[in-house]
């Protein structure tokens, strides 16, 4: 058994939700070397969240950004809004997504369906960059 952890930086994104399997498969080269396993991608932040889901059509990551945003919209009379009238909404939409995904890992790939990708969901205005810790663990390749 094999570990390998790492922290990374992804650029400041919109709002909205962003493919960033890419990202974590070029930042996390190891994956390749590993026969079985499990990625863990944990997100340092409290107002973006991370989430598995289809992404073959760009319409997905819109309805899904958009529906959000119905569930948790900035009009509505929060207490906490000192850091603007974004932020609130973002802990919200955090809390129901989440910050980690686990993701099996088989033969020097991720495990993933044929539709499906990891999503970083920037729920503030100017988020700015966010940070991941990467946690792979598994049996290596013979």
């Amino acid at each position: 058994m094999v570990w390998y952890q790492r922290q990374i930086r992804l650029p400041a994104l919109s709002r909205g939700c962003h493919l960033i399997t890419h990202h974590i498969e070029q930042q996390m080269p190891e994956i390749g070397q590993i026969r079985v396993g499990l990625l863990h991608v944990f997100l340092m932040h409290t107002s973006a969240s991370l989430t598995l889901n289809e992404n073959a059509d760009p319409d997905v990551p819109e309805d899904l950004d958009r529906a959000l945003n119905t569930i948790a919209p900035e009009s509505f009379p929060y207490r906490h809004t000192i850091e603007g009238p974004d932020d609130m909404p973002a802990h919200l939409k955090t809390s129901l997504l989440g910050c980690s995904v686990t993701i099996p890992v088989r033969e020097g790939r991720l495990c993933l369906g044929t539709w499906q990708g990891l999503f970083l969901c920037e729920h503030r205005n100017h988020g700015g960059s966010r940070r991941l810790t990467l946690t792979l663990q598994g049996e290596p390749m013979s």
